[in-house]
């Protein structure tokens, strides 16, 4: 019986790991979402507006330290990761 429950858990964690690695991540900006990992991931100019200036430019590295994130835009300004954390 411990062995059964012991590998529901298991497959239950690695299902909700394996889930959870399929969504994009993103920053609240007031009323407005900002994702990455999407097709349309916003560009640059997008962010900026509707989140403002980052407290650190770096390139293609933005950081948000009051939001607690860090964002990498590629070569053609488009968003491509949001981290937590700072640079």
């Amino acid at each position: 019986m411990h062995t059964t429950i012991l590998r529901l858990a298991v497959g239950a964690l690695g299902t909700m790991l394996w889930v959870e690695s399929g969504f994009a991540a993103y920053m609240n900006c007031g009323v407005h979402i900002i994702e990455d990992g999407r097709r349309d991931a916003p560009g640059k100019y997008e962010v900026l507006k509707k989140c403002g200036e980052p407290t650190f430019r770096s390139g293609n590295t933005w950081v948000y330290e009051a939001k607690g994130r860090t964002l990498h835009f590629d070569d053609s300004g488009r968003l491509t990761a949001i981290r937590t954390g700072g640079r």
